[in-house]
């Protein structure tokens, strides 16, 4: 492969990464890159042909044994010439030793099988436009996520996943543009939402809650901002809970990837895990 390198993506490359995404009709949020280069910054690589930039992939690091691999794309006019596969093979080197996740499209299904991948659910995105009408139960109030103690917010995040991710939550919740809210009972947080704009559906993710009627509470709290624009939530269907609210709601599903690993299933909160976070990072 004749002048092919690979390099760490720079944070402007973010931009070009996010553009790709769309044209792959994956929606990425407007200011996603913003989260995703504070988390890990040498964990966007770059395939470059002469120069140009042809293929990337994420391979994110978490902690000390976690690590989480998307935005795995080559231009389409240059498919079929090994310069994803060797991308590829040099993102799996720097998570060599990590169980590693992914969000696969079903197309690549069997190829990350190859990889040694397995799949532990489906997920599915829901989008539509939905009630406001669904409230939060008696004695729960929806607050602000930004005005709580990170440390609580951070706290809760680990429960939905298997690894500390201060970096990239802080600015997920509390970035340009985002809605972010908490749901509070006792003095406990008892759900967590955050919705993003992008370039059609609003994506809401996570959505984290003690119960379905929390966050049908939260869905519907975010979703009332802008009652003119559909929104998507990416529907694990390992809580089959998630599956039905979605479905009550009124949203309809566009779109489906598979959550895989190479190693075990991490021991996360399946029952209060309404909407995934990123398709791209976990």
């Amino acid at each position: 492969m004749p002048n092919f390198e690979i390099t760490t993506a720079s944070a402007d490359d973010l931009t070009m990464l996010a553009e790709w995404a769309h044209a792959e009709g994956w929606n990425p949020g407007l200011t996603d890159r913003h989260a995703f280069f504070a988390t890990d910054p040498r964990g966007f690589l770059v395939g470059r042909l002469g120069g140009d930039p042809v293929s990337c992939v994420s391979v994110v690091r978490y902690g000390s044994g976690h690590g989480f691999l998307g935005f795995y794309l080559t231009r389409p006019e240059l498919r079929g010439q090994g310069y994803g596969s060797r991308l590829w093979r040099a993102g799996m080197a720097r998570l060599d030793g990590r169980n590693i996740g992914l969000d696969g499209v079903v197309a690549q299904q069997p190829n990350y099988r190859k990889s040694g991948f397995r799949s532990v659910w489906t997920t599915r995105r829901y989008e539509g436009r939905p009630p406001t009408g669904p409230t939060a139960p008696p004695g729960t109030v929806l607050v602000d996520a930004r005005t709580l103690p990170f440390d609580r917010l951070a706290d809760y995040d680990r429960r939905f996943f298997p690894a500390e991710r201060d970096s990239f939550l802080a600015p997920w919740i509390a970035g340009p543009t985002r809605t972010s809210l908490a749901a509070v009972r006792d003095g406990e947080l008892r759900g967590l939402a955050v919705l993003r704009p992008c370039r059609t559906s609003s994506r809401i993710g996570p959505v984290y809650a003690e119960s379905p009627e929390v966050a049908g509470a939260l869905v519907g709290a975010l979703a009332a901002g802008d009652p003119d624009t559909a929104v998507a939530i990416d529907v694990p269907d390992v809580n089959p809970a998630a599956v039905r609210l979605a479905q009550q709601l009124g949203l309809t599903p566009s779109f489906e990837t598979a959550r895989m690993y190479t190693g075990p299933s991490p021991d996360v909160d399946h029952s209060g895990l309404f909407g995934i976070t990123s398709l791209e990072l976990g």
